[in-house]
């Protein structure tokens, strides 16, 4: 009997990998035909071993099938993503793809492999999935884990569900329903609640809400685990409900300041008794709809000062939370962020069960490499899903994680980190491609490929357009924060920046993007078929005029300064008009649509008060942002945007008034000046004057109101309007920038545009 027992057990195991092997192929034939339907049984897929445990694949044909091989599901969906770029030509972008495949797929020029040299490849900052992703439902995520599995990303955060571990764990502490839902933030504003920043914004968060977060996220989880990926989950670093005070006097719970206008935060201390009860009691509940997957994240006294700032006290928190993260689940990791590390937090957890994520990858050369602990090096290209054409590309092609590792042993990955997607396309292709090479690439080679796989066809004009492109826009040097907007910008005589950030400027000659967009223009008839062509002329074109607008707008103030009223009636309508005109150029395109963005928050909502609550919530997070119980907005227009919609309804009437109000004072004689006004993150602060006051008013209005998205969403050809707006906007080009006729070549030596307004 014993026998007979062992020899079924030895079958069993024998047939185990086969088993794997087939879920493993059957989960990627299942992504090849929802990206290319009808194409997966033309694919041969086999599991090959990895490479000293380094994720391997490689591109193969036997004359009749296309044969990927690859040790795992994000190896092999990296094989197909590489197949279809350099075989087919094809493109798979968040902007539309450009899939035009023969009925029968080419072969392989040759046999290639290909090693993943970094052990971790992350993705998403919190802020991504509330700037991009709070109103994503499944078709949306579908695609975004596929797209994740082919860039071979290995490690996404997850934090979709949050709502349901939160809820369900106050429920076990004595919060009543209506408690546990008041202390959760609408989606929008979820990722700072995640991050210990804010708290009961939005609400109370409707239970239906609560409910289909949990049930969207239990499907990105199966499909997070069909792929194979290691999920960065929740952990518990300290932070709870005010109200947990009331309910647990004796224990030690500190308020925090109060941040950027929102309301105060409670911190449960790590080295009281209660932090262990009510952490392991979150995990559980997470475990319970979720499962627990290895990875957590926790990051105390994120963007706050610890109550008690000694380093003995601040080991005894890495301490404590490592004891939670190991009693809970053994041998488990503890993801941190290194935006705001303490080394005493750090030291004290042992080195193989901690993985730093350097966000940004500064830290880990400001902290000489982290103290030996293992690291990721990322990228945080954008900030609040301003739309900004910007990104060092040089940079990304040197391979910045192949330069950290030599100089730093200790570096395991790489990761993205941005606030938000969905822009700027060409630097994400890059990025993500970039996990896929061992060395530097060449950059001009490798974006003429680009233009040819993304658009569909050769052209020696589109290749040219990103060569102007790269010295413009994309040049060295600007992969930080994104310039300030003149369109989103809040309303000044001389405008200093749009948002809490970086200030106006353009910081390379706008010729190089206006040749560009000549450029890919003059095929357009023979690229127009690319949906990410359509795309790429009209962000192009968006690019063009927010520039220009920057000048137009000093020629006004100027006019006002010099009590000019026929100079400032004549800049001031031009300016305006050219708003008016980027809000119909934006509406061709749905990615820059505020009316989809509104459309997508209220699907959320059952009932009309919740679907106006969804609303509220989308509105304010990229107008006003935040403020909170009468306290006034402090980083007011962080996430500007310059989206059609938004335009229309926000920034161009906010224009309006303050242009109607200068047109006042010009026609009463009378003086305006902006001089020692009040600032906020140096520009004039929400209530600086009593124009801004009246301002705020109806900003703050603007909020509130609900339904405002217009219907079509998307409307207009983008070439036509395209071409339309390029041959109205290069006449006044040519006078504001006293060019010469378009086409010239470009002094790289002429001036850029710095400090605009200032």
């Amino acid at each position: 009997m014993k026998n007979r027992f062992l020899l079924c057990l030895f079958l069993f195991l024998c047939c185990l990998p086969v088993y794997c092997k087939n879920r493993v192929e059957k989960t990627v034939f299942e992504l090849i035909e929802r990206v290319t339907p009808g194409y997966s049984g033309q694919y041969k897929l086999e599991v090959i071993s990895g490479s000293d445990n380094k994720d391997i694949y490689e591109i193969d044909g036997d004359g009749k099938k296309v044969i990927l091989r690859g040790n795992n599901v994000v190896a092999l969906a990296s094989a197909f993503n590489w197949y279809l770029k350099y075989t087919c030509n094809a493109h798979v972008s968040w902007f539309g793809n450009q899939l035009n495949l023969p009925v029968i797929l080419p072969q392989p020029v040759r046999k290639e492999q290909r090693i993943i040299d970094s052990k971790y490849r992350v993705y998403f900052n919190y802020c991504t999935l509330s700037y991009t992703g709070a109103w994503w439902d499944w078709e949306r995520w579908q695609k975004e884990l596929d797209y994740m599995a082919m860039n071979g990303i290995n490690m996404p955060l997850f934090s979709v569900g949050l709502y349901a571990i939160w809820y369900n764990t106050l429920l076990r502490f004595d919060f009543t329903d209506e408690e546990a839902r008041s202390f959760l933030s609408a989606p929008g504003h979820s990722a700072w609640q995640w991050m210990q920043n804010l708290h009961s914004f939005g609400g109370p968060l409707p239970k239906s809400v609560i409910d289909k977060h949990t049930v969207l996220g239990k499907k990105i989880m199966a499909r997070m685990q069909e792929f194979g990926m290691q999920p960065i989950q929740q952990g518990f670093s300290g932070f709870v409900p005010p109200l947990l005070k009331e309910k647990f006097p004796d224990a030690k719970i500190d308020m925090t300041k109060t941040w950027y206008g929102f309301d105060a935060s409670a911190l449960l201390d790590p080295t009281d008794p209660l932090f262990l009860k009510f952490g392991k009691v979150f995990m559980e509940e997470q475990d319970k709809l979720f499962g627990s997957y290895g990875v957590y994240a926790a990051d105390p006294f994120h963007e706050r000062q610890p109550p008690v700032d000694t380093p003995e006290y601040l080991h005894s928190v890495g301490e404590t939370i490592h004891q939670l993260f190991q009693e809970f689940d053994k041998g488990s990791l503890w993801a941190m962020q290194a935006w705001s590390i303490r080394e005493s937090i750090v030291k004290a957890v042992p080195r193989e069960q901690l993985l730093i994520l350097d966000l940004n990858g500064e830290r880990t050369k400001r902290h000489k490499g982290l103290w030996g602990y293992p690291v990721v090096v990322g990228n945080l290209h954008n900030f609040g899903g301003r739309i900004n054409m910007h990104g060092d590309l040089h940079l990304l092609a040197s391979n910045q994680y192949q330069k950290a590792k030599k100089t730093y042993p200790n570096v395991c990955g790489s990761g993205l980190f941005m606030e938000a997607i969905e822009q700027n396309p060409v630097y994400y292709d890059l990025a993500f491609e970039m996990f896929h090479h061992v060395d530097s690439i060449a950059l001009e080679s490798w974006l003429a490929s680009y233009a040819k796989r993304r658009y569909g066809s050769e052209s020696v004009a589109a290749a040219k357009a990103w060569s102007l492109l790269l010295e413009g826009p994309y040049q060295r040097g600007t992969n930080g924060v994104e310039r300030s907007s003149i369109i989103a910008a809040r309303p000044a005589i001389k405008v200093k920046k749009s948002g809490p950030n970086a200030g106006l400027g353009i910081p390379y000659s706008p010729k190089f993007v206006i040749n560009a967009q000549l450029e890919l223009l003059k095929d357009a008839d023979k690229l127009k078929h690319s949906v990410p062509y359509r795309f790429d002329i009209v962000d192009v074109q968006r690019q063009i005029m927010t520039n220009l607008g920057q000048l137009i707008h000093r020629k006004a103030a100027e006019a006002f300064i010099a009590k000019d009223k026929k100079g400032f009636s004549l800049h001031s309508k031009r300016f305006l008009e050219l708003l008016d005109d980027t809000d119909e150029l934006l509406r061709t395109r749905p990615e820059y649509s505020f009316d989809r963005w509104l459309t997508q928050a209220r699907s959320w909502g059952d009932t009309k008060e919740e679907q106006d609550l969804m609303e509220v919530d989308a509105t304010t997070l990229l107008t006003v942002w935040g403020g909170q119980n009468g306290k006034d907005p402090v980083i007011f227009d962080y996430a500007w945007r310059e989206w059609s919609g938004l335009i229309k309804g926000y920034y161009l009437p906010r224009w309006q008034k303050f242009y109607a109000m200068l047109q006042k004072h010009l026609e009463d004689s009378t003086e305006y000046s902006e001089e020692g006004l009040p600032l906020t993150h140096q520009r004039e602060a929400f209530r600086a004057n009593e124009f801004y006051n009246e301002l705020a008013a109806w900003e703050l209005a603007y909020t509130k109101q609900t339904e405002k998205a217009r219907t079509p969403v998307i409307q207009g050809d983008e070439v036509e309007v395209t071409q339309r707006m390029f041959k109205k906007y290069m006449q006044l080009a040519e006078e504001y920038y006293h060019m010469s006729p378009v086409g010239m070549d470009i002094n790289k030596n002429e001036k850029t545009f710095e400090n605009l307004g200032e």
